[in-house]
């Protein structure tokens, strides 16, 4: 339960400030009030993820954390007592993306859970309803979070590039990047019926667990071969290159992973003289939900050994550092056992 402070009687919670310079702390700060249209959702599990480098780094006004599974504390609200996964996009529902169902690409609303509000390294967070995905009984909690980064930006990338390249004739598709996003388009892949997936990542663990998951390891850097499907996950500026390079005529390369620093192309005869497609992709529409879960059922065992720390808040500082060094693929902060 909230403590309260003695001086304002207001309700109080515990959660990670990130001040900049790789330095976090533990704080009591003010429980969140859910305003109109939102409820307070109870924190299960926040998983770690990488993009959070940059507020390690920079620094956050908002308290982090972004891959949240929680359960609904709002005596009254329709969810009350679900258990949710957080839906970071928050989202206006009637612009022309929204109702098109691309709730991930809001016209109107631009701003992400964790980044210009307040995210999941704490108790407790405010959610606007349209931002809660209630998750089955049969999910358990430590895999709830999976759904949204690990499973859902992945899949997604995965669908949309099946517009430009289909299963049939078995094509071969190259991941350059084997994290937890990396991983889970190896899954996605599998499950989409693409046969041929090779996998490049320097990190000779989590190779080994794409190889696991079905794919087969392809040197770092190599130009051997030729992909008619290049999925980078790493937001490495080299990979990207690389791709340009190895992607053959009428393939797509699909940008995941992320990088802030200006990426120079350089249009020479590689780049020139094919045809090939460059999509970039982002998150996940909330429809996609339904066959998020389906494919989390499906490869249960696999996903649980992504989720390989479990903590609580007071050992996040030294725990994110230790997954910022590569240590860890996808700690969980967990705040309570459930199921």
């Amino acid at each position: 339960m909230p403590t309260a402070d003695p001086t304002t009687q207001r309700p109080q919670m515990r959660a990670a400030a990130f001040h900049g310079e790789d330095r976090i702390s533990v704080e009591t700060v003010p429980l969140p009030e859910p305003g109109p249209g939102e409820a307070l959702v109870k924190i299960l599990r926040t998983a770690l993820c990488g993009s959070d480098f940059k507020l390690w780094h920079k620094g956050a006004e908002h308290i982090a954390g972004h891959e949240i599974f929680g359960r609904v504390e709002q005596p009254g609200h329709a969810l009350h007592g679900r258990r949710c996964a957080v839906y970071i996009p928050v989202h206006c529902g009637h612009c022309a993306a929204c109702r098109a169902g691309d709730t991930q690409m809001c016209l109107e609303v631009s701003s992400l859970i964790g980044w210009n509000r307040d995210g999941g390294y704490c108790e407790y967070v405010a959610v606007p309803n349209d931002c809660l995905l209630p998750v089955p009984d049969d999910i358990p909690d430590d895999l709830g979070p999976l759904l949204l980064d690990t499973i859902g930006t992945s899949a997604h990338a995965v669908r949309e590039a099946q517009r430009f390249v289909a299963r049939d004739g078995d094509p071969a598709v190259l991941v350059t990047g084997a994290g937890p996003v990396g991983l889970g388009v190896v899954l996605a892949l599998r499950a989409l019926g693409y046969g041929r997936v090779f996998v490049s990542d320097p990190n000779p663990e989590r190779l080994s667990i794409a190889v696991s998951f079905g794919a087969a390891a392809h040197p770092v850097g190599s130009r051997e071969a030729r992909f008619k499907m290049i999925v980078e996950c790493s937001g490495a500026h080299a990979a990207r290159n690389l791709a340009i390079e190895l992607v053959l005529p009428k393939g797509v390369i699909v940008l995941v992973g992320e990088n802030a620093a200006p990426w120079t192309i350089t249009e020479d005869k590689v780049f020139r003289r094919k045809d090939f497609a460059m999509l970039r992709t982002f998150y996940f529409p909330k429809g996609d939900l339904d066959a998020n879960v389906e494919l989390l059922r499906a490869n249960k065992e696999r996903y649980a050994r992504l989720v390989d720390e479990r903590f609580g808040l007071d050992a996040l500082p030294e725990r994110f550092a230790r997954f910022a060094e590569g240590k860890s693929i996808k700690p969980v902060l967990a705040f309570e056992e459930t199921r």
